[in-house]
């Protein structure tokens, strides 16, 4: 399908709905990421002396794509206001030391993952989300060259 267009403002209109959905297949790819690296973090350590509520397992959140000035943007992150039952600690702790490989911020799980820090790795710093945004641009028949 061809697009005309005649000035810049016809043109951001014409890519909003191609942006909108190459940055919602990063989100998807980032948070599924995080979820991975969630359940591998629950997976590494088997608790003795309490029974967990599983907050932080299911804390990943993520946003819908939408314009905000003249970029498309959504977010993945984890919600710590929503883990609020942690004895002595809050939840923003509890992913701090989750991105530290521990529980409790002492105790090392077994190949316990830096939650955040791996998310990152596994998709930004070795450029997934660059090839994934190639791909969905050239399957919208965008010419884009690495």
């Amino acid at each position: 399908m061809t697009i005309h267009v005649s000035n810049m403002k016809e043109l951001n209109k014409a890519l909003q709905p191609v942006l909108k959905g190459m940055v919602g297949e990063m989100a998807d790819r980032v948070e599924q990421t995080l979820n991975h690296f969630l359940q591998e973090y629950y997976n590494s350590y088997d608790p003795v002396y309490y029974r967990r509520s599983y907050d932080f397992l299911h804390s990943a959140i993520k946003t819908e794509p939408k314009v905000v000035g003249n970029k498309v943007v959504a977010s993945v992150y984890i919600d710590t206001d929503s883990m609020n039952n942690y004895y002595d600690a809050t939840g923003e702790q509890v992913a701090r030391w989750a991105n530290e490989g521990t529980h409790s911020g002492t105790i090392q799980g077994n190949n316990t993952p830096h939650v955040w820090d791996d998310t990152m790795d596994e998709t930004v710093n070795n450029g997934e989300l660059l090839k994934l945004a190639v791909d969905y641009l050239k399957s919208k028949g965008i010419s884009v060259r690495m």
